[in-house]
């Protein structure tokens, strides 16, 4: 089947912001409760910023997987759907997905910059080259 090689790197990152909103939801249960903060609580901005201080690497995180993922799930779809068949856009794909598995890890466990960075910049190279594989096929049709 031609789409199962693009469909697996997106399952992967969908499987990433899943887990991604697991584990923010998780750390804020267990600040809310070591802090004893009860839901209402948090419609006070103060709480709500001594919450989100506390719990940024995973909430930041889970709000990345709404920016550059986007045109990951977009070049994926517009490929699904010109039937693209291209190991390179393949490849590319898994490297975005893997890619944005390690910033995630980085992002929500130890947070060193530079190293998420590095997640960061490579991921986004891998989502250029989905887009320059599917120009170019779409201007060579």
């Amino acid at each position: 089947m031609y789409y199962k090689p693009l469909l697996i790197p997106l399952l992967i990152q969908v499987a990433n912001v899943f887990f991604v909103w697991v584990v923010l939801y998780i750390t804020r249960l267990r600040e809310m409760k070591a802090k004893n903060i009860q839901p209402q609580d948090l419609a006070d901005s103060d709480h709500k910023k001594q919450l989100l201080k506390n719990i940024a690497g995973p909430a930041d995180n889970f709000n990345n997987q709404f920016e550059m993922p986007v045109l990951f799930y977009l070049a994926i779809v517009v490929a699904l759907t010109l039937m693209i068949q291209s190991p390179l856009l393949n490849s590319f794909a898994m490297a975005f997905a893997l890619l944005r598995v390690v910033h995630s890890f980085v992002h929500i466990t130890y947070n060193q910059v530079m190293h998420r960075f590095a997640a960061y910049a490579l991921s986004s190279l891998a989502l250029w080259g989905m887009w320059l594989v599917i120009g170019w096929h779409i201007l060579n049709r």
